[in-house]
């Protein structure tokens, strides 16, 4: 067996110097390594489409606009880019938070990130890429081509630094022209979209989970019943046999060709799930044949390794060998006989229950093909593991039918994933602040090179309330009320009104490497002011302006759009909780009629051209028209029509300027809608193919049509039914108001955001000098809380706590923030949390057990309590995380993930300070506490997270005796 732990080439430690270069694939695209033997040294490459365009030179005479420095440091190799003041920095792959990412840092390592937040620095994608658009409004791209977790680090301005175990090369695209300019040279390296089946474009009903064949036939039904356009169900683990891959409940999903056919007939398609953990049973057919195929991944004695997923004990195939991918393909083909049109990947970090990691141990190791790289350990195919996946699933349901095209959804990848599979972005939170943050998501991953993706828009995690589902259409539409069902009706019928434009962009994109949704900047790249704009996108030339704001609907906002001329129009369906539209002045877009579902649309139908013309009089724009699924469009069964629009003369005529593609244009009728502004329009018809005239008004007559039009629109607006104000649910209390933002303290070095209303928690501790976001939770559970008792939360954990004080005056002497939950038998828990600039570097934390009136008889004294300090903190790198402590007696104490759970106390408590040690960032959360009142200390290690508590001592309490814990926290750097 290789030696699959070590590096190929670590350089010895330098000091910074250029990196080598040469021209590799197209003028412009260079590759930088540290050295000459490291260039020869470099694993092959995953992430291009053929790795060895990544290593083979071409002749050119130009040269790189921006060289990269290097230093290798304790085996690390540090690459920094050093661009223009102002320049603005994008992708970095499927990321939480901010569109434009100066500012930020992400790590590149596929994690199970449940109810991930705007500062998690993982999620469940790799994209070591970077898009840097220079103030002039030119553009460069960098690619780390490393397949190992990988360190972008954007914080400091017009600065780009990869940091990952060396060596690695690294690939830049451009200075090019635009943005654009340069996704299209990276599509040339990674490989664009693959085409996606038309239906796939529509609306896809999804939810954890439909439980039966009969629910999911209710839940189509009422969809026609309902008149609200779908296309596609899902089903998720529920409809397998004890969670078995391939299989189906025999008393839920008894018949499931029977149950396709029944969707198929009412114009459904049907998407099932398939996760990578195979359960160890013998007699399990999956597990037998990978068995004898010998298809698991080992550990490092040899043996297949078991972790605990959804089925219990289950092995994992690896994926890397050629022979493993066929073996899955071929169930995949079987598995597509029963009538599946598409499938789910999920699970493929691979995430692995019960482990600090969350993952599989990094000293596993993979037999992957030469080609890829060869026998390496799991820490180097880690990332890749999800997109190999995927790639497999495709190619097995490629197999099971070559006329249609497979749709494969993952939720881990790397770059280069789109070539196989589309993307959704995990298990978000329903609430507002992850609605606003999905539309940079998408954005963001179309800029690295993954245009068809998209959320759960309703939310994951808890429960969406009335007025935050208006602004989505995802759980069930009929869900939350009349006036709620009516805006997701509106919602979705305009989707399917532009699903020839969209479909039309995904050609494009597949063909070209052009995107599909772009941030607004891409209308005007030199223009500084719209490059942190999140709360609209661009389809093509249509601008979409959407709120993502609680309580804010688009009656009251005041779009911000870029130069030129911008028209808006609707269908007659304006409504203050649906975007606002508009086209850019010299545009084209095609229309559909409105329709249930993909298959009602037909050739044949009337086609509708919007038109809107630029100051010259002039507009073009493109539709692209083929089946709709396979792959004839590859062999000229298609039909790619230009059209353009000509004011002359008092008249516009709109005609076909060219057309690419051997099918015959159908005979139909075609309807041009020509924008005026203010969302009136001139109609006129004709024969597609023909020439259609259109007789210009005076301007007289153009001005009262333009008001006209404005006084319908705002008539609209006043009379829509408004989603009500509600933003409470049937639940338990204290874990469903997820749509209301957490109180945040901010200031010194620290930024902590608070939710009141579950339990008092802090959700979130971020140390801004370093950017570590020490803890983040879940919003309903875990975080950072208080309780009574030793073994059991109290009710004070789930209940409500009230504000008592708060003063949250930014940069101001103090900002705190006092809370208080009712426990009972006359108790509050309470606490304190303060920033205080007197000590800028200190979250401070104080807690305790109040007794307000304990009742008669008792002797002034509560029930026995006890105060459990309970924080839950994230482990950025958990296998290189500890705990360091000095005890009263003076002992020194370093506790890892696989020592377990230990209490410490009497002469081993720690003498008054403990802290959590990142290894790898050099830091250290220090937590000091008052000794007097802390009685012992616990730690527990999750998955992925580790509790480090204080418990007060075990005793009744009055009013003038409160059991009380007074701590802060401070970071520490560390050698």
């Amino acid at each position: 067996m290789a030696d699959h732990d070590q590096a190929k080439v670590v350089a010895a430690d330098v000091v910074s110097r250029d990196m080598i270069f040469q021209p590799i694939l197209e003028d412009g695209v260079f590759r930088f390594d540290c050295s000459a033997e490291a260039r020869v040294a470099s694993y092959p490459s995953l992430s291009f489409t053929c790795s060895k365009d990544r290593d083979t030179p071409i002749m050119s005479h130009s040269v790189p606009s921006y060289t990269p420095t290097y230093e290798c440091v304790s085996g690390k190799q540090i690459v920094k880019f050093k661009f223009p003041d102002g320049t603005s920095f994008y992708g970095t792959g499927e990321v939480s938070g901010q569109l434009e990412r100066t500012g930020k840092r992400v790590f590149t390592w596929n994690t199970d990130a449940w109810g991930y937040g705007p500062g998690t620095t993982s999620l469940y994608q790799s994209h070591p890429w970077v898009l840097a658009v220079l103030p002039n409004g030119e553009a460069l791209g960098v690619l780390a081509d490393t397949t190992l977790r990988c360190e972008i680090d954007l914080r400091k301005e017009s600065i780009i630094q990869f940091i990952a175990p060396s060596s690695y090369p690294v690939v830049t695209f451009g200075l090019f022209a635009s943005p654009t300019d340069v996704l299209k040279s990276l599509s040339h390296a990674i490989g664009t979209v693959f085409m996606p089946p038309k239906w796939s474009l529509g609306y896809q009903q999804c939810r954890w989970s439909y439980d039966s064949d009969e629910r999911v036939r209710e839940i189509a039904r009422t969809f026609r019943e309902k008149g609200i356009p779908c296309d596609v169900i899902w089903m998720d683990i529920d409809y397998m046999d004890g969670f078995r891959c391939f299989t189906f409940d025999q008393e839920c999903f008894r018949d499931p060709q029977s149950l396709v056919k029944d969707l198929h007939d009412d114009g459904f398609k049907a998407i099932w799930m398939l996760d990578p953990g195979i359960k160890k049973e013998e007699g399990y057919f999956v597990y037998d044949s990978g068995s004898k195929n010998d298809v698991w991944i080992k550990k490092a004695d040899g043996e297949p390794f078991v972790g605990e997923v959804w089925p219990g004990p289950c092995v994992f195939p690896d994926f890397t060998q050629s022979k493993v991918r066929a073996w899955w393909a071929a169930l995949v083909k079987d598995f597509t006989s029963n009538g599946v049109d598409g499938i789910w990947n999920d699970m493929n970090e691979p995430a692995v229950f019960k482990t600090v990691t969350k993952t599989m141990p990094e000293s596993n190791f993979h037999l992957g093909d030469e080609d890829i790289g060869g026998c390496q350990n799991h820490t180097h195919y880690h990332n890749v593991y999800g997109m190999l996946m995927a790639r497999s699933t495709y190619e097995g349901m490629k197999l099971a039918n070559e006329n249609k095209r497979p749709f494969v959804l993952t939720r881990a990848g790397f770059i280069g994933s789109q070539r196989h599979a589309a993307t959704w972005t995990g298990d978000n939170l329903s609430n507002w602040e992850h609605l606003h943050m999905s539309l940079s998501m998408v954005l963001q991953l179309g800029l690295s090179g993954q245009p068809l993706s998209g959320p759960d828009i309703g939310g994951f995690a808890g429960n969406a309330t009335p007025k935050l589902f208006g602004r989505t259409n995802d759980h069930e539409p009929w869900s939350f009320g009349e006036e709620c069902e009516e805006v997701c009706r509106l919602a979705l019928k305009r989707r399917y009104r532009l699903l020839l434009h969209i479909y039309t962009l995904f050609y494009l994109a597949h063909t070209t490497g052009t995107l599909v949704a772009t941030p607004t900047f891409f209308a005007d790249p030199k223009d500084p002011g719209l490059r942190t704009t999140e709360n609209s996108f661009l389809l093509g030339p249509l601008l979409v302006y959407s709120s993502t704001i609680a309580d804010q609907g688009m009656d009251r906002l005041h779009p911000v759009l870029p130069k030129g001329i911008w028209l808006r129009f609707d269908f007659d369906d304006s409504h203050p909780d649906l975007p606002t539209l508009y086209l850019q002045g010299g545009s084209i877009i095609p229309l559909a009629p409105p329709h249930q579902h993909v298959g009602e649309a037909n050739l044949s139908d009337d086609l509708t051209l919007l038109v809107a013309l630029d100051q010259n009089g002039h507009a073009e724009g493109l539709l692209f028209e083929d089946e709709g699924d396979g792959y004839e469009f590859t062999r000229g069964g298609y039909l790619l029509t230009r059209y353009v629009a000509k004011l002359q003369s008092s008249a516009v005529t709109v005609s076909v300027s060219q057309m690419e593609g051997s099918w015959k244009r159908p005979r139909r009728r075609l309807h041009v809608q020509l924008l005026l502004g203010g969302g009136a329009m001139l109609d006129s018809w004709g024969i597609d193919g023909d020439v259609v005239k259109i007789n210009m008004p005076t301007e007289v007559e153009v001005s009262s049509l333009v008001s006209t039009s404005e006084k319908q629109y705002r008539t609209l607006l006043e009379c829509a039914k408004h989603i009500p104000e509600l933003e409470e649910v049937s639940g338990p209390k204290g874990v469903v108001e997820l749509s209301k933002d957490p109180v945040e303290l901010k200031n010194g070095d620290w930024i902590a955001k608070v939710v009141p209303w579950i339990g008092g928690r802090i959700i979130s501790m971020e140390h801004l000098p370093s950017g570590t976001q020490w803890l983040h939770s879940r919003v309903e559970i875990d975080g950072y809380e208080e309780y009574s008792g030793t073994e059991y939360r109290s009710a004070g954990c789930s209940e409500e706590y009230s504000v008592i004080e708060r003063d949250l005056e930014h940069a101001g002497k103090e900002e705190s923030l006092i809370l208080e939950g009712d426990i009972g038998g006359g108790l509050v828990l309470r606490r304190q949390i303060s920033l205080s600039n007197d000590n800028s570097k200190i979250l401070q934390i104080d807690s305790g057990i109040i007794a307000r009136s304990v009742g008669a008889g008792s002797g002034g004294f509560s029930r026995l309590v006890c105060l459990r300090v309970h924080p839950m903190f994230s482990l950025l790198h958990p296998t290189e995380t500890f705990v360091s402590f000095t005890s009263i007696d003076g002992s020194k104490h370093e506790i890892w993930p696989e020592s377990g759970d230990q209490f410490y106390q009497e002469n081993l408590l720690p003498n008054g300070e403990w802290m959590l040690v990142d290894q790898c960032q050099g830091l250290a959360l220090v937590n000091r506490f008052n000794i007097n009142e802390v009685y012992k200390c616990y730690i527990h290690w999750g998955t992925g997270t580790v509790n480090l508590e204080l418990w007060s001592e075990d005793r009744p309490v009055s009013e003038q005796s409160p059991l009380t814990v007074s701590h802060g926290y401070e970071v520490r750097r560390i050698s």
